[in-house]
């Protein structure tokens, strides 16, 4: 997961809440949070690498990577919990 975290066209998605993006947040991930997947799935679809997803403890990223896989988003991958994307995150 380190190496495609750290590759340069992954799409890092941080699927919580904009308030807890405030209070930590991994440097290159974009902020849309879980309720917003539907208004956003052109975002992943044009992703040119693969996209993978995190929150705070994986639990809802597990639902964001479920949801996009049902949705025509085949390379989608759960990184769980922001503090692992930050520890391996250049």
């Amino acid at each position: 997961m380190e190496e495609l975290i750290n590759k340069a066209d992954t799409f890092l998605v941080d699927v919580r809440t904009p308030a807890e993006v405030a209070e930590v947040a991994v440097p290159g991930a974009v902020n849309i949070p879980l309720d917003t997947l539907p208004t956003n799935l052109d975002r992943f679809k044009g992703a040119q690498g693969a996209v993978v997803v995190f929150c705070r403890s994986g639990a809802r990223s597990e639902s964001a990577k479920n949801w996009l896989l049902q949705n025509g988003v085949s390379e989608v991958y759960n990184a769980g919990g922001y503090p692992s994307v930050l520890a391996v995150k250049n």
